[in-house]
């Protein structure tokens, strides 16, 4: 179980998705699930924890994700993709506006991208977060073609 945990490094206090961001995308998305999450800063009844692995899972409705931020969230946002494109899930994912990535150009291109504007302040944080944000919405409706 302690690796994948790793999965889950950024799902503390420190990156957890501020409550008043979080709410005005839920009266926008009404989220069914959250599928990265610990349950003290889950989003949604229904969450996967580290030990579900939400890797593994199947997911349905409406999905939120704050993924890890290191080099696990190409897994996250490919997973995201592949859900949405298979399944019909919608899932609105919370990520670092890391343009020169090739996760951004492989993975979140394909969806639908709305720019943060500044930069967040996650969980009880008294600073801002050193990165720009970004929400990459994957829904079956929106989605492009893998190029």
């Amino acid at each position: 179980m302690m690796e994948n945990n790793i999965h889950f490094s950024s799902k503390n206090h420190e990156w957890e998705t501020p409550l008043s961001f979080f709410a005005a995308l839920n009266e926008k998305f009404n989220f069914t699930l959250d599928v990265c999450a610990l349950p003290e800063n889950a989003k949604c009844d229904k969450y996967f924890t580290p030990e579900e692995d939400g890797l593994i899972q199947r997911w349905e409705g409406v999905c939120w994700t704050n993924p890890p931020y290191g080099r696990e969230i190409k897994k996250w946002m490919r997973k995201a993709e592949t859900e949405s494109r298979n399944h019909g899930a919608t899932v609105v994912c919370l990520v670092p506006a890391r343009t020169d990535t090739a996760w951004w150009h492989d993975i979140a291109l394909k969806g639908d991208i709305e720019f943060i504007r500044g930069r967040l302040k996650f969980g009880n944080s008294k600073n801002s977060a050193p990165f720009p944000s970004a929400i990459v919405i994957f829904g079956k409706e929106n989605l492009k073609e893998p190029s």
